[in-house]
């Protein structure tokens, strides 16, 4: 349905643009035609075919892009002032020597045809560029307006001069109002309207005053109310177009900012050339050096007032994309984020708004993580990737009514790399923090167990000790062969508290695997395990090389893994590998134990084993092994060793 409602726009906007053209193409060949008298009235067809040209233009791209009262009304001024310029070129045709009978019908269009649509784009027009609901005041000055241009257009049609005088004046303060209105909205309405208000502002006023001559009987040339209608053109499209599409005018940017600088400044010289004129021609005798002043002043203000209508039009284009202080503003409380998400919504928020979009939503994992505005229209979905890895989704609708084209869907795209750069950033905090927890989870487990055994091993041995070396002392002194025999047997309790010190020390990281490496640190295993009757035969290959962290997990893992089997396997045999595979290390634990029991619960022992894999991005595996038994697999990467 959206693709069939965009199409039949389109079609529609493509027919407004050539019927205008069309009308102003036929009105200039009958006007050739018919080779009129060059007088004040062949200014108003300039204005008519203009308005044909330019609203026709105009009324089309922005039903292109977005379905809105405005574009209908600028077509409606468009084709208005298309029929007016065919009614003079042929009225001025069918008056020639054997030209054709004259229709009345035709002719009168050149009187009737542009009054709604010229009238409508002062009087309705500016209360209709808004996004927000009209309020009271604004509902009563766009009925004010449509009921004046109503009248008048009825009143050209059925009475001609009836009351214009009176009318006529309606408009004007009308459209002064409007003007006030429109330039206060600029001033103190919502920001993210403001965009293109203060030059609509300025063409409302301009059209407004061009029907002051036509009121009172003031010595005005006759042509100042074209002259005045040409003028707004250099401001009241451009304004119209960028007030109502916003930051819909990708690709036409550039266009419309020339071509309004380039309306204005020849206005703007053309005006000051004919001030100059009169002034100086007033004050000194003869036409030639009035002219020569003049010409003069125009060369001379050339450059000045180009450059200071390039910045204003400028800013009127692109809005606050034209500062590049409050174009960085748009994106600086980023910086203040304090978490993922208020970084995620500040992105969010501002791509909502530059854009001007009805939503943004950020899905992570299949879900919405953060939403900015509320959708309620089928939006664009565009893919989140970082580095290859599809990360989650950009979600976005367009207001009610308007379509995203080809350059915003490019410009979202690119948008979405700083997107799923955010997600990725949050993803890596996240893992961050949770390796972080992990890790002081670690800690702690390990500082209980060495409490544990200094507490229940160590402690209690050194407290019998030291009350054995008090009886020695008390024995030496009535029964010395007593006192000996009591010394021989406490140095042997020293010296199998000593022996389970050092072994509680290689268990937390032996001295070979800071001096010679991993796979002599696990050869190192073989003759503490033999001790305790466990058959234990490793093999590694090409493990030498890794770094000291990544060594001494592995070591952490094995070790653990095989006092989980002396504890309680009731192995016989053990079986240790550690050796390349798949770009990181395989370590491989087995044994001909009982296995895990049905519905074991992991201990300490096991829970650590994977936390240290997961320190290093890998992971550990359980499982029975092939004749009875079972194998704990451990992964983890490893840039150090070849596969």
């Amino acid at each position: 349905m959206p693709d069939t409602s965009r199409r039949i726009r389109a079609w529609v906007a493509t027919a407004i643009a050539v019927a205008a053209w069309a009308l102003a193409a036929l009105s200039t060949v009958l006007l050739v035609l018919a080779r009129p008298p060059l007088d004040a009235n062949l200014w108003f067809f300039v204005v008519d075919v203009t308005v044909a040209c330019v609203y026709g233009t105009v009324a089309a791209i922005t039903l292109r892009r977005r379905l809105h009262p405005v574009p209908v009304l600028l077509a409606l001024a468009a084709v208005g002032g298309g029929l007016a310029a065919l009614g003079y070129g042929y009225a001025g045709w069918s008056a020639r020597p054997g030209g054709p009978d004259p229709v009345a019908a035709i002719a009168d269009l050149q009187s009737i045809a542009w009054v709604p649509g010229t009238l409508a784009l002062f009087l309705v027009v500016p209360w209709l560029v808004r996004d927000h609901p009209l309020g009271r005041l604004a509902w009563a000055g766009l009925l004010a307006g449509a009921a004046v241009t109503l009248a008048l257009s009825l009143a050209n049609i059925v009475a001609p001069g009836w009351a214009a005088t009176e009318l006529f004046a309606a408009a004007v303060v009308l459209g002064l109002v409007t003007t006030a209105e429109t330039e206060w909205r600029h001033r103190r309405g919502p920001e993210d309207e403001r965009n293109g208000l203060g030059w609509l502002a300025l063409g409302t006023a301009i059209l407004a005053v061009s029907f002051v001559p036509l009121i009172f009987a003031w010595d005005i040339p006759y042509w100042s109310t074209p002259v005045l209608h040409l003028l707004s053109q250099a401001v009241f499209p451009a304004a119209v177009l960028v007030a109502v599409l916003r930051n819909r005018m990708w690709g036409l940017g550039l266009a419309v900012s020339r071509t309004v600088l380039a309306g204005l400044l020849t206005t703007g010289l053309l005006a000051l050339y004919l001030v100059v004129a009169l002034l100086v021609g007033r004050v000194v005798p003869g036409q030639g050096a009035a002219q020569l002043v003049a010409a003069g002043s125009v060369a001379v203000a050339v450059q000045p007032l180009r450059m200071a209508l390039s910045t204003r039009v400028h800013r009127l284009v692109y809005g606050a994309a034209a500062d590049p202080v409050r174009a960085v503003r748009l994106g600086s409380h980023l910086g203040d984020a304090g978490s993922t998400d208020e970084l995620l919504r500040g992105l969010a928020e501002d791509i909502g708004r530059s854009m001007r979009l009805e939503s943004v939503g950020i899905e992570v994992d299949g879900g919405i993580v953060v939403r900015w505005g509320r959708p309620t229209t089928a939006g664009e979905s565009i893919p989140l990737v970082h580095r290859g890895e599809d990360v989650g989704r950009l979600a976005v609708t367009a207001p009610p009514g308007e379509t995203l084209g080809g350059r915003e869907q490019s410009t979202l795209r690119d948008l979405a790399a700083v997107v799923a750069t955010a997600v990725a950033v949050g993803r890596a905090a996240a893992s961050v923090e949770q390796l972080r927890e992990r890790v002081a989870t670690a800690r702690l487990e390990e500082r209980r167990v060495i409490r544990r055994e200094i507490h229940d091993g160590l402690g209690p041995s050194l407290a019998g000790l030291r009350l054995g070396l008090q009886g020695a002392r008390n024995l030496l002194d009535t029964d010395v062969e007593a006192g000996k025999r009591l010394l021989g047997a406490l140095q042997t309790e020293l010296d199998q508290r000593v022996d389970a010190v050092r072994t509680l020390s290689h268990h937390l990281l032996p001295p070979a695997l800071d001096e010679l490496g991993l796979a002599p640190a696990l050869e190192e295993l073989v003759n503490r395990y033999a001790e305790d009757g466990l058959a234990l035969t490793v093999s590694a290959q090409q493990v030498e090389s890794l770094p000291a962290a990544q060594a001494a997990a592995a070591y952490g893992i094995v070790s653990e893994a095989l006092a989980n089997v002396s504890r309680h396997a009731n192995a016989r045999c053990a079986w240790v590998e550690a050796r390349p595979h798949d770009s990181g290390v395989l370590l491989t634990v087995s044994d001909d134990g009982v296995g895990v029991a049905p519905g074991a619960v992991p201990g300490v022992g096991s829970r650590s084993m994977r936390e240290r894999a997961a320190e290093q991005g890998g992971y550990v595996e359980v499982g029975a092994r092939d004749g009875g038994g079972t194998t704990v697999l451990a992964w983890f990467p490893s840039e150090k060793v070849a596969s």
